[in-house]
């Protein structure tokens, strides 16, 4: 096996274990996110009921006509037989009259507790009478007494209500038996203390008694209702499932419970009539819209206006819609109903086999889905693209969306899509977060590594504009730095090439970095020459003041390091540097394969002449006339009129000079220059003065050879490049 696979090995190993921490995390985070939905947090609850209502305000139930009415004792009826509560012989008549329709069941939504007060005794102890009235209307039946013989043998269920404390109530009374299969239900239902107790004549003639206690969620919308209740200890059927017991003439209640601990109740039958459950024995109502023909109004009964065959084998629910009397009930729907008409509703549904179910098992399919997709798209998101694992997470938040909705819709089952859907979320925002973190970290990596081969401005301007990746190039104004080591051949001839590597390196190393300090460009490195461009790729009005200052610079530091290499025994040479600026073509050139970022035209040869004019003209820095021009102050002395060699047009040329030391510029030596304007013997004097004077001044020497070999200007003709 040779290097690059064992690297690769190594590689692939590092990027597994970092996947399998990752995936360890994540796991970690959405077994957590399951143990608090398995907890079944409020909030969680609330958010699952609005998406259920949603569902139904989607798709409501549609009415189907069912052996179900309610006579209802609406406003029309109060309006024409007195207000409520009415006095029981009326009750009794409109029992009589309904019975004679031979109903399947009569179930009042009315609690009977407490003795009718319009009854002759109860008028006895508020009137004063005389003796033989007060004898004749002793002798009157009571109302309780006349609704007791209309209630007997009929296949009537009254209401009962829970009480809030066992001081208030009794123990309630149970008309059916109760079989039950598996463990006791009673553990698992809505428990109260006692129930109200139901006159004791009225209880005994009922053929049933219901309790018809609703329990609303927290925000008051009536969503599911219990079937069987723990009243004092005791198992008893709502209204609704006593009346449909007493209109198929059974005796009996089935319970079943769910064969592991914990599951509680999940079926319960009447007669023939199987209904599924919570675990606490309630069902979920899917309501229908209003349909007035479900109601029959009870002053239409009492009259005998009602034909006998649309009440004949129906279960008939007596209630209220009076809205004086307030039992108002909201529905996931956005409306109220009467209460009554949840009972009849219950049993339409029951009846039709369209009662919505929420499976035992739902809320552990929830918690697997909740993690299964809360880590599968964790993954997904930290080792897809972006754009891949958004699509992702909306087709496992579409899939989840539309597996509720079909389940709802199809299949009368309630299934939570919001509750995995958010902590899937959660996750996927979360892991985005880190994978944008860990991105941004490693494109700031890839940057700094990136600016090692190309200058940080460029990267920098490629990252804001990526559009500048194309091919072609532009016209722009730019300055020119072109750097080159005297003598380096000579060097790498006379030590070891690892050393001479190193040397170049750390010199190459700070001439760049002072290049970059200016914000200028790195157009190319050719062994030990340095190109900085200035004013590309982003414009720079001083990029002419910029080159100057960044060559001087580089100036400085040669010097420091040929003089700290020299130190130990090494001859390291001087810089010669050249600075031209001028207007070139500036873009990416090279092709579709690779691209080459650079500037074309002739002030970037003029500027490789001038660097290498030094040689000639015994300076190290030049710099035309064109870059100091924009440099008022600079201080320079003029070398002359340069004719660079391949060149047809001379160009006025300076040497560069130290700012902090000759501020002026080298005033002697400008008096002597300008003489060369037309005095030639004076010039001629005032060079050779200058020679004699500054022995090392190769620029003097320069112009004093010219002048005694008898030129007279400041045009200077290179040979050679």
């Amino acid at each position: 096996m040779n290097a690059n696979a064992v690297l690769a090995g190594h590689a692939r190993l590092r990027q597994g274990l970092k996947l399998l921490r990752a995936g360890l995390a994540l796991l970690l985070l959405a077994g957590l996110l399951g143990a608090l939905y398995v907890r079944d947090p409020a909030t969680l609850q609330s958010l699952r009921n609005i998406s259920f209502d949603q569902y139904q305000r989607w798709q409501a139930r549609s009415y189907q006509d069912a052996p179900v009415r309610i006579i209802d004792i609406d406003d029309e009826s109060l309006r024409r037989l007195g207000q409520w509560p009415w006095p029981r012989t009326r009750i009794a008549e409109l029992v009589t009259r309904l019975q004679q329709a031979a109903p399947a069941a009569l179930a009042f939504d009315v609690v009977f507790s407490e003795a009718d007060r319009t009854s002759p005794k109860s008028m006895l102890e508020l009137w004063s009478v005389p003796a033989q009235a007060r004898h004749w209307m002793a002798a009157l039946p009571d109302h309780d007494a006349v609704l007791a013989r209309a209630l007997a043998g009929a296949p009537v269920v009254l209401g009962q209500s829970v009480a809030s404390g066992p001081a208030e109530g009794t123990a309630p009374p149970v008309k059916a038996r109760f079989v039950s299969v598996g463990a006791p239900a009673l553990p698992y239902l809505h428990a109260f203390p006692a129930a109200l107790p139901l006159l004791p004549e009225l209880e005994s003639a009922a053929a049933g008694v219901g309790f018809i206690s609703f329990l609303p969620d927290t925000d008051g919308v009536v969503r599911h209702v219990p079937l069987l209740l723990n009243v004092a200890n005791t198992l008893v059927p709502s209204l609704a499932a006593e009346a449909l017991r007493v209109a198929q003439g059974g005796r009996n209640y089935l319970v079943r419970t769910g064969p592991s601990a914990g599951v509680g109740v999940t079926e319960l039958r009447i007669g023939h009539t199987a209904l599924g459950t919570s675990s606490a024995g309630e069902v979920w109502m899917y309501y229908s819209q209003p349909a007035p023909q479900r109601y029959i109004p009870a002053w239409q009964v009492l009259a005998g206006s009602v034909p006998a065959q649309a009440l004949e084998g129906r279960i008939l629910l007596v209630g209220t819609s009076a809205k004086g009397l307030l039992d108002l009930r909201f529905t996931p729907l956005g409306h109220a109903i009467p209460g009554v008409e949840i009972h009849a509703q219950l049993l339409e549904q029951a009846l039709n086999g369209s009662l919505l179910q929420r499976p035992s098992w739902a809320h552990a399919l929830e918690a697997v889905l909740m993690v299964a997709g809360a880590w599968g798209l964790g993954m997904a998101a930290l080792q897809f693209s972006a754009l891949w694992s958004f699509a992702l997470y909306a087709l496992v938040l579409g899939g989840l969306g539309a597996g509720s909705w079909y389940c709802f819709a199809a299949r009368g089952l309630l299934i939570d899509a919001v509750g995995p859907a958010l902590a899937i979320t959660l996750v996927y925002v979360l892991t985005s977060v880190v994978r944008h973190v860990a991105s941004e970290r490693r494109q700031r990596w890839i940057r700094q590594a990136f600016s090692r081969y190309v200058s940080p401005n460029l990267v920098a301007y490629l990252i804001k504009q990526p559009d500048a990746l194309e091919l072609g190039g532009r016209r722009q104004d730019c300055s020119f730095v072109f750097t080159d080591l005297a003598d380096f051949t000579p060097l790498l001839e006379g030590m070891d090439a690892g050393a001479a590597v190193a040397l170049i390196n750390a010199y190459l190393d700070g001439m760049i970095a002072i290049a970059f300090a200016h914000d200028g460009t790195l157009n190319r490195i050719v062994g030990d020459a340095v190109v900085i461009m200035f004013s590309a790729p982003v414009p720079q009005a001083d990029h002419q003041r910029r080159a100057l200052a960044c060559a001087w610079e580089m100036r400085r530091f040669s010097q420091d390091y040929a003089q700290t290499v020299s130190a130990r025994g090494i001859p390291f040479g001087q810089t010669r540097i050249g600075i031209h600026s001028g207007e070139v073509i500036v873009g990416n050139f090279g092709g579709s394969t690779i691209f080459d970022y650079r500037a074309l035209g002739d002030p970037i040869n003029t500027a490789a002449r001038l660097e290498s004019a030094n040689k000639q003209l015994g300076t190290w820095v030049c710099a035309s006339a064109a870059t100091l021009a924009a440099c008022p102050g600079w201080p320079a002395r003029p070398i002359g009129k340069v004719l660079l060699k391949g060149k047809t047009v001379p160009l006025m040329v300076y040497e560069l000079l130290d700012p902090q030391q000759m501020a002026d510029g080298d005033a002697p030596y400008q008096a002597a220059y300008a003489l060369l304007d037309g005095q030639p013997a004076l010039a001629r004097s005032a060079f050779a003065a200058l020679a004699a004077a500054r022995p090392g001044d190769a620029l003097v020497a320069l112009h004093h050879a010219r002048l005694q070999a008898g030129q007279a200007d400041d045009l200077i003709v290179l040979e050679r490049k």
